[in-house]
């Protein structure tokens, strides 16, 4: 029986990156022996086991054979006889097939550590193509490793899968499952830049692909092209280290500008609209979670108002409170405007500008938050006027907040 650390860790440590993912590979040992061993089973389709006193990951060496189409597709083999070079074979990329003895040298018979010298991501071998998902974990790994290119031979061998309608059987659960870590990398852009390039991104989040090529107004959209914009949004979100949710939104919050009608082209005009509707078809398709869908949809149906921030009146900026459900949720509020301020930063020259929208609503909010409802409610004398005085009462405490006169109009 022999172990071998395996995979992530091998290659995080060789580029002197902090790794929480050290998986092991035994080889010449059965589940039998393991269980003797004081191994806890957790596999379900292969044998694999948590370490007694680590709790870290054991699997016995094993290879594997397609038996139907997507990813759940496979049949497995485990045997005392399954050497070390056999399980790494049957991996992804070649960074990934690398295994450390207990000796500390480096097992790479797929040349794994001349990729990470030359900086590039490259599939295994023809099995690669066996497994769809692994063209979204390519492209995971593309937005962690930023200077890192895809090889040709890999971006072709993904094209041929796409083409043969392997990403069509991908179920919803684990397309997110990818998709959310992706959007957690230091530069999401390159994962929809990957998969764009493979013609993945049409198959799997078609509403995103049509964004490209769609032209918005220079002067308030240096960059012109929607898709490239909303890549920019993105890495924005990332540049702040902002939560998933916050990425989502900013993933989303344009989507229905690739249905503004063409006559209107490069205005936008109502595509907010058009985006909470898409927004929610993509939500449903994809499973995705509340939190994040939530978020979403309020930052597609009201990105443009809190831009417009400076320029609304106290009752509107109570409405916007009001639809947003901010008194109730200021944490899902305050995500809501750091999603805006990478929407307004996330566009051609504009990175560093200031945006004064989130110190303005945050105020407004704060006076608003200030107004004791339970006071208002005990001295009305007519509970039916109950809501309205205490509206009033927020609208009346923003005005004075913001220093607004009684009469200044709305710009629109």
């Amino acid at each position: 029986m022999q172990e071998y650390v395996v995979g992530g860790a091998v290659r995080d440590e060789l580029l002197g990156r902090p790794s929480d993912d050290r998986d092991h590979v035994v080889v010449g040992s059965t589940p039998a022996a393991m269980l003797a061993l004081g191994f806890k089973p957790v596999g379900k389709d292969f044998p694999v086991f948590l370490h007694p006193e680590t709790h870290e990951e054991y699997a016995l060496a094993r290879t594997e054979r397609k038996t139907a189409p997507g990813y759940h597709g496979f049949t497995f083999h485990t045997a005392p006889d399954v050497t070390l070079e056999e399980d790494l074979a049957r991996r992804d990329l070649t960074i990934n097939a690398m295994a450390r003895d207990a000796e500390g040298r480096v097992i790479d018979p797929f040349n794994g550590q001349g990729d990470l010298a030359a900086r590039v991501l490259r599939h295994v071998g023809p099995a690669f193509a066996e497994d769809p998902v692994r063209i979204l974990r390519l492209s995971r790994f593309a937005a962690r490793f930023t200077d890192f290119s895809v090889a040709p031979e890999t971006v072709a061998l993904m094209r041929e899968m796409v083409a043969a309608g392997e990403v069509d059987h991908l179920v919803a659960e684990r397309v997110w499952q990818e998709l959310a870590k992706g959007l957690m990398e230091d530069k999401p852009s390159r994962m929809f830049e990957v998969l764009r390039q493979c013609g993945a991104l049409a198959r799997l989040l078609p509403e995103l692909e049509a964004l490209f090529g769609v032209p918005q107004r220079a002067d308030y959209h240096p960059e012109i092209d929607a898709g490239i914009h909303t890549m920019m949004v993105i890495d924005q979100a990332a540049r702040h280290d902002f939560p998933l949710p916050v990425r989502y939104a900013a993933l989303c919050h344009d989507l229905g500008k690739a249905l503004t009608p063409a006559d209107i082209l490069p205005r936008h005009i109502g595509h907010e609209t058009r985006s909470v509707a898409l927004c929610q078809v993509l939500g449903e398709r994809l499973r995705v979670p509340g939190e994040c869908r939530d978020l979403a949809l309020l930052m597609a149906r009201h990105h443009g108002a809190i831009h417009r921030a400076d320029e609304l009146r106290a009752a509107t900026i109570v409405e916007l409170f009001e639809k947003c459900d901010a008194l109730r949720r200021p944490t899902r509020f305050d995500q809501l405007l750091d999603a805006c301020l990478c929407d307004y930063t996330g566009r051609g020259g504009w990175q560093d500008r200031p945006y004064t929208a989130p110190a303005r609503l945050h105020k407004a909010l704060a006076a608003v938050s200030a107004i004791d409802a339970g006071k208002i409610a005990a001295a009305s004398p007519n509970p039916g006027s109950i809501p309205e005085r205490i509206r009033q009462a927020r609208i009346a405490a923003v005005r004075q907040t913001l220093e607004e006169a009684p009469d200044q109009p709305e710009q629109q």
